[in-house]
């Protein structure tokens, strides 16, 4: 497989799948976050966990395939799971200026990290395996032009973890979520949440010179909390494979690019006019929207419920 990693150039204008995916759910939540400038960054024990578990799961997975399983299953992932969150969240509160959460919260947090490392340690030869498979690298970077229209706009994105199956040559892309209790039917029905790695799998390809039909993709997904009472045997680790035949593919390609031609103008600026508000159905859109009660910025009147 043909390497090409690359680094972002200041001149290009860079899109992420977030951007689009914001697009997608409502181009006025979009316009005043990047046309206006107005999107805030504000952390949350959520994204403190999300950030530290990544960061402990995706150091276990490097030792494992860098060095044995032995290595990695000494490591001292409570600690080094305290430690990061511990980091992650002294660097938002720096930025924030203020407490955004409890040290109980912090606490509930980190022992639900612990449950989940202990089963998945218990269970690791479930999913992830170093017979017959390599490394190839975690927060992989896609850094590719979205268009041949305008080849000053690229895609930037960070891939969790790529495997390579030494048997059969076949690529495997992780995206690792972290959530309370999975992945239920509508999140895993809903396409603006699971398309992210059917673009970066195209997007892969394209760049490191593979075949996307030798691509496999997989959200890996680690839960918090399991059901109480359950009648059935519960697992802490689910995953979830969406569809990414190439008829989907092309989809997705087809409203990036149409949502490039729509927001940029051919210098890779904004164009900058009036979206429109989409609220979607029962108000959906708005629920975690920052700008939802901000009526000056987004009349309510003007909100277009389905």
């Amino acid at each position: 497989m043909q390497f090409s990693i690359r680094e972002p150039v200041a001149e290009d204008t860079k899109i992420s799948y977030s951007q689009f995916a914001m697009y997608s759910t409502c181009p006025k939540h979009w316009e005043l976050a990047y046309v206006k400038g107005l999107r805030s960054h504000t952390p949350s024990i959520h994204t403190v966990f999300g950030t530290a578990f990544h960061e402990t799961l995706q150091s276990y997975l490097h030792t494992m395939y860098n060095e044995s399983g032995k290595a990695a299953d000494q490591l001292n992932l409570k600690q080094m799971l305290q430690e990061n969150m511990t980091k992650t969240y002294t660097d938002s509160y720096d930025k924030l200026g203020e407490h955004f959460t409890t040290k109980f919260e912090l606490g509930e947090f980190y022992n639900d990290g612990l449950a989940i490392l202990d089963f998945f340690q218990k269970k690791r030869g479930a999913y992830f395996s170093v017979r017959g498979y390599e490394l190839l690298g975690i927060e992989l970077p896609i850094y590719h032009e979205v268009t041949a229209k305008n080849k000053n706009i690229k895609m930037l994105g960070y891939i969790d973890v790529v495997l390579r199956c030494t048997r059969t040559n076949r690529i495997i892309i992780y995206d690792i979520k972290t959530s309370t209790m999975g992945w239920n039917k509508w999140q895993k029905a809903d396409k603006i949440k699971t398309s992210q790695l059917v673009l970066y799998k195209e997007y892969f390809a394209r760049q490191y010179g593979c075949d996307q039909e030798e691509i496999d993709i997989c959200y890996f997904i680690v839960k918090r909390k399991l059901y109480d009472g359950a009648m059935f045997p519960q697992k802490r680790i689910q995953e979830f494979v969406p569809s990414s035949g190439k008829p989907t593919r092309n989809k997705l390609i087809h409203d990036l690019e149409a949502f490039v031609e729509t927001v940029f103008d051919t210098e890779g600026k904004y164009i900058e006019r009036s979206y429109p508000a989409s609220a979607g159905k029962a108000n959906k859109n708005c629920k975690y929207c920052e700008f939802k009660d901000q009526f000056d910025l987004c009349p309510k009147e003007n909100r277009i419920k389905e």
